[in-house]
């Protein structure tokens, strides 16, 4: 079983940055890809970034591309979203993901997900 844990939402203005973090546990999570997600109301589940076990290949929503940057640390099995110059717009909860065998490429193109962690509030303020 492999369990995600989400920090580092909160309240910011437009402009501003935040950065989330997804700490993983169990199994063998290290090799998984990773990816984040998220839910504004009234909105369906949407994806945001993906990476890889290794690190070396990335995949972003077009909206977020340039302004988010995610990362990780398989020392610590912690992944990172870095989001900057954010807008209202990205108001929403956020959930990390974990998917494995196979790339995040798939993660993005299929939302296909094997666990999900219970997410993180990002609230933007204009």
């Amino acid at each position: 079983q492999v369990e995600l844990v989400e920090s580092g939402g909160g309240l910011v203005q437009a402009g501003d940055s935040l950065r989330l973090s997804c700490s993983a546990s169990g199994r063998t999570v290290s090799t998984y890809a990773m990816g984040w997600f998220r839910q504004a109301p009234g909105k369906e589940r949407e994806f945001v970034a993906a990476i890889n076990w290794s690190g070396d290949s990335t995949v972003y929503e077009d909206s977020v591309k340039g302004r988010f940057t995610i990362s990780r640390d398989n020392a610590k099995i912690t992944v990172h979203l870095r989001m900057n110059s954010l807008k209202p717009e990205d108001t929403a909860v956020y959930y990390c993901a974990a998917l494995e065998r196979y790339t995040p490429q798939v993660m993005a193109e299929h939302n296909v997900v094997d666990y999900w962690g219970k997410g993180t509030l990002v609230t933007v303020l204009s």
